[in-house]
């Protein structure tokens, strides 16, 4: 049990800590409207199917690339500014723009040009979000150095950021309004555009206000600069190999990637349960329930899960922590065969406060955890600290992982039996989903549990490696 308490000096001011998740609100909202928006790529500007699927998958491998790069560029830059901040000032405004022109598609337009338009629009947008997303993530790593405020830190952060979610779910009610905009169109168009808006103002606050390692005391830093840009790939492709050894932050990728994923595989499934299953196929009478429970998950993950999840960490560590929520993650899972009750809808709330578990915990404490990586990789591999690179490297595996679940979420629907183009479905059909909806994220997130069993970065470890740093760096 900690019994130490956070030294005023390295608590995050209040100011700093709602600036930081004003940037995560940027960060969920942003992909969050993508997703909903997608949809309509299909019914309302007419793409083919098989090229909005291309429009969704080819960007992302792009993205991969890229933010290991930003990362690099960040851990290695020098202003009065900071690291990280020049970058986030100047992201946030692209990534907002960008993600607007991303939108104003014409409907009249060929499928062609619309294809072409939305295709390098988006490596575009995600130039911006990439500048904007990897800098922000690797300044919450260095805001504090004290072990249990980077947990308060990224609980903050994370239940601003849920919040986001609480909102995404009613873009498909709005944009489908026919007495809010005259077409589906014109909605998608004119939401990006308060979407966008939003995020340049939230996304530039912890540009202005959140304060990270002084960038004049990093030591070893690479020269940037296009005369040196292989030297500087060379450096790059080292820093990943020292990353690939670190053993904890192996360990975090493995359970992040087991336990994100698994709930990816079946993330769309209790959409279609719901419907299919509990209202027979008939969307006029599933109405509004599915964008309900997507909405009761995302305040239930602020305001309970999450500032639960703090406290444990605080008590029993963070492995405990991790291990205890996903736990109970499994028996939300559990619960949801008798939550999907077809005589009573509201039991599908039942299973929420317990699943809600799983990624309430998982990235409030992750990211945590990431931040007390980066001192293990200082301590053993010197300076520059590469706070960047880490949260670069972090999410470039839950991206291509997200995208892996994606393709094999689609696998599961077709290997259970579900036709899309049927009116309902069978009751073996439904009884496979049902089924392949509980088991795919327990049987995830018990194995990440069996993968975090050996992580050893505790408390008492991880105040002797700021010990030790401190003593390197001459600091009081």
């Amino acid at each position: 049990m900690s019994a130490n308490k956070v030294p005023a000096s390295e608590r995050v001011p209040i100011v700093q800590k709602a600036s930081f998740g004003a940037g995560h609100f940027v960060l969920n909202l942003l992909p969050g409207a993508l997703g909903v928006f997608m949809f309509f790529l299909l019914t309302a500007f007419g793409m083919d199917p098989f090229l909005a699927g291309l429009l969704g998958g080819l960007p992302r491998i792009f993205d991969a690339v890229s933010d290991p790069i930003m990362g690099y560029i960040s851990d290695n830059t020098n202003t009065s500014w900071g690291r990280r901040r020049p970058y986030i000032f100047i992201g946030a405004i692209l990534s907002g723009v960008f993600f607007v022109l991303l939108w104003q598609l014409d409907e009249t337009n060929t499928v062609t040009y619309n294809f072409w338009y939305f295709l390098i629009m988006s490596m575009v947008f995600l130039v911006g979000n990439t500048m904007f997303a990897t800098p922000l993530i690797g300044l919450g790593y260095e805001m504090t150095d004290n072990y249990n405020e980077r947990t308060r830190l990224m609980a903050f952060s994370q239940t601003i950021g849920q919040i986001a979610w609480m909102i995404v779910p009613w873009f498909w009610v709005l944009v489908a309004n026919p007495n809010l905009f005259e077409s589906q169109a014109v909605g998608v168009r004119q939401l990006s555009i308060m979407v966008g808006a939003l995020c340049i103002i939230l996304g530039l606050l912890p540009a202005i206000f959140c304060k990270g390692i002084d960038s004049s005391k990093i030591e070893n830093r690479d020269e940037l600069s296009f005369s040196k840009i292989f030297a500087s790939l060379k450096s790059l492709l080292k820093g990943i190999g020292l990353i690939a050894k670190n053993k904890p932050f192996s360990r975090l990728c493995g359970a992040t990637f087991l336990v994100f994923n698994g709930f990816q595989m079946v993330a769309s499934f209790s959409f279609f349960i719901i419907v299919f299953h509990m209202f027979n196929g008939d969307y006029g009478l599933a109405g509004n329930w599915p964008a309900w429970f997507s909405t009761v998950t995302a305040i239930t993950t602020a305001f309970l899960v999450i500032p639960i999840v703090s406290k444990i960490s605080d008590h029993f560590g963070k492995r405990n922590a991790f291990i205890i929520s996903t736990a109970l993650s499994i028996i939300g899972y559990i619960l949801k065969w008798w939550g999907f009750d077809p005589a009573n809808p509201w039991l599908m709330f039942m299973p929420i406060p317990f699943m809600a578990f799983g990624l309430g915990g998982l990235f409030t404490l992750m990211l945590s955890m990431t931040a007390d990586v980066c001192d293990l990789d200082e301590l053993k591999n010197g300076m520059p600290r590469k706070e960047g690179t880490y949260g670069a490297i972090y999410w470039w595996m839950v991206k291509v992982g997200q995208a892996l679940a994606l393709v094999l979420g689609g696998l599961v629907l077709s290997l259970v039996g579900f036709d899309q183009n049927a009116a309902t479905q069978t009751v073996q059909t439904m009884t496979n989903l049902r089924l392949a909806d509980i088991f795919i994220p327990a049987f995830t997130a018990a194995l990440a549990i069996w993968v975090m069993w050996g992580y050893d970065l505790t408390e008492e470890k991880a105040a002797e490696i700021k010990k030790e740093l401190v003593r390197r760096r001459g600091e009081l």
